[in-house]
């Protein structure tokens, strides 16, 4: 069953160590929704911890004491309260979960639809347009602490997970939200220039060489790129440099269904699928490929070669795009 706000400030309220989590390769909603909900519990006289396998992205670093964000300890630690955000299953937490000696209560907040509704307090709105809406709504409802940083933090998540406020998850709701954000000190307009208008010459490098490589099938309603280990090894990628790059094949008109392989080490290959089609569930594609996420934006990590695993699913997309459409 669904945890109510005030069962979950409730739990918060009775812990004093608490650690919050987030997924492995995390994004700007991740980042984001733990470093509000962080600064709230400080503000409350927590100690409070926050986690990522990966630690701070490089790109998420602008946000105002963003440090707070550290890759887990080796000696496994106990802790009052453990908080999931943002994360559709406990082992996309990595390293940050066995990191945790022991918790007397697990929370789980998340919006993505394929949650299982892991932990002990859970709260999944998969209506809700990212998980940092989710944080605010809570910190709003149950009188918490939103600091300046908070609400740089929340404006972040939410814009990112909005494509800018861009995508069909975005509401009147969103900005009313984000309206509140600014009021409350957010910078709406440093915040756009560092998300979208800062990146590395690294990453206009990384275009160069694998956009004249896209594909496009299915009488061009396919479209995928690949990301090689030799290519970001040249070019000295980082793993948030390779954010949105898939927008730049599902903007293209005919486009319905985008598909992003990166290769990883030990045979391994992540996919990210966007869907610009409700009648395309790429959550559901992505699941029987072990991953999960959204209806139009999900992913999965595949063992397997590139070539393999990209005919694959491929192939699947094919099927579904033929059957649907």
């Amino acid at each position: 069953m669904k945890a109510s706000f005030h069962e979950i400030a409730g739990a918060i309220k009775q812990a004093n160590r608490i650690v919050i989590l987030s997924h492995i390769r995390p994004d700007c909603d991740a980042i984001g929704s733990q470093l509000a909900l962080a600064f709230s519990l400080q503000q409350l006289g927590k100690e409070v911890s926050a986690w990522n396998e990966d630690g701070l992205p490089e790109s998420f670093r602008f946000l105002e004491k963003s440090d707070l964000i550290h890759r887990p300890p080796e000696a496994p630690a106990e802790f009052d309260l453990a908080i999931a955000l943002d994360t559709a299953s406990e082992q996309r937490l990595g390293t940050a979960l066995h990191a945790i000696r022991h918790a007397n209560r697990w929370i789980n907040i998340d919006h993505h639809v394929s949650n299982p509704g892991y932990g002990d307090l859970v709260y999944i709105d998969t209506f809700a347009a990212a998980t940092g809406q989710i944080v605010y709504e809570f910190l709003r409802a149950e009188n918490l602490p939103l600091t300046q940083p908070a609400a740089d933090a929340l404006y972040a998540a939410i814009s990112t997970d909005t494509g800018s406020f861009r995508y069909s998850n975005t509401t009147a709701r969103t900005f009313e939200i984000v309206a509140d954000l600014i009021k409350s000190g957010a910078n709406a307009t440093g915040i756009t220039n560092k998300l979208y208008e800062s990146y590395p010459k690294r990453r206009v490098e990384l275009l160069g060489e694998i956009l004249p490589q896209a594909s496009f099938d299915a009488d061009d309603k396919i479209a995928s790129i690949v990301l090689t280990n030799e290519t970001k090894q040249r070019l000295g990628i980082q793993p948030d440099d390779i954010d949105g790059l898939i927008d730049y094949i599902r903007c293209v008109d005919t486009v319905v269904v985008a598909l992003f392989f990166e290769e990883l080490p030990e045979a391994r290959i992540r996919l990210s699928m966007r869907s610009k089609d409700d009648r395309v569930d790429v959550n559901k594609i992505c699941s029987e490929f072990g991953g999960g996420g959204h209806r139009r934006a999900a992913g999965a990590r595949i063992r397997g070669n590139l070539a393999e695993v990209r005919s694959k699913v491929l192939k699947r997309v094919f099927h579904e795009i033929t059957k649907s459409l």
